[in-house]
């Protein structure tokens, strides 16, 4: 047995905005949406994660979700024309990443990060 995905779920009163935040901004593909709900995944695939955390590092609260991103610049750039305020970064850590810290449209902390 093997564990092949782990989906973060978002509990949200509306999915108004969550085409624009994850595939506009972020670049993810829809590739779920039943009217109830709407998944969104990378072009690419990865290892299934799950990290459990007492801070995020840097005296930083701990994100519900961190995503990473191949060009953390363009993303940057997107969520502050998008009107998305940046909570914390951009800023290149000790642990050989760049991030910052910024939420989604349902209030969620997002880690959106690069590794150096």
């Amino acid at each position: 047995m093997a564990v092949k995905r782990i989906v973060a779920n978002i509990a949200a009163e509306t999915l108004e905005g969550a085409k624009t935040f994850y595939a506009d901004i972020l670049g993810l593909r829809m590739v779920m949406d039943q009217g109830w709900i709407m998944t969104f995944a990378a072009e690419t695939s990865t290892s299934p994660q799950i990290s459990i955390a007492t801070e995020g590092g840097s005296g930083t609260p701990v994100p519900d979700i961190s995503i990473e991103v191949d060009d953390l610049d363009e993303i940057h750039r997107r969520a502050v024309a998008a009107g998305f305020p940046i909570e914390y970064g951009p800023k290149r850590e000790s642990w050989g990443v760049r991030r910052f810290y910024m939420r989604d449209p349902f209030g969620r902390l997002l880690n959106i990060l690069t590794h150096d």
